[in-house]
């Protein structure tokens, strides 16, 4: 995977290739996905930790494919047993205004959809780098 660099030389780190090819088909023909993550929703963190440990709450659990292009964030719905990684359907779109980060921690909070989600800390360069290119600093 490689990185480039943006105008104000930070790094923008390249969306995970099967996210992007996933997504593609559910946003507008000729988008283009500058990032791209998952997001879990659950009724609280505790249904987390019982997933993790247990895998007993992993169907109360919503899974999104969330994706970045310049003009939107589309949020969309993903398989349970993906862990969110096979997107189904577009559940809408959200303003590139919208500020994601940044992520603090293991798991960062952030409202998709009027819903909150969380995001593990292995997406927190796609937010900063959304974040970076919606014209928000650090």
């Amino acid at each position: 995977m490689t990185q480039e660099a943006n105008k104000s030389g930070w790094l923008n780190p390249e969306p995970r290739p099967d996210l992007v090819s996933r997504a593609a088909e559910f946003l507008p023909p000729g988008s283009e996905i500058r990032q791209a993550f998952i997001a879990q929703s659950a009724p609280n963190f505790l249904f987390f930790v019982v997933t993790y440990m247990t895998g007993l709450t992993m169907l109360v659990n919503k899974y999104r494919c969330v994706a970045v292009t310049k003009d939107e964030i589309y949020v969309l719905d993903s398989t349970k047993l993906s862990g969110g990684a096979s997107p189904q359907k577009l559940l809408g779109t959200m303003p590139r205004r919208t500020k994601l980060g940044p992520g603090q921690g293991n798991w960062w909070t952030i409202e998709l959809l009027g819903e909150k989600h969380w995001v593990h800390k292995r997406f927190f360069e796609q937010l900063a780098a959304a974040d970076r290119e919606a014209g928000f600093t650090a």
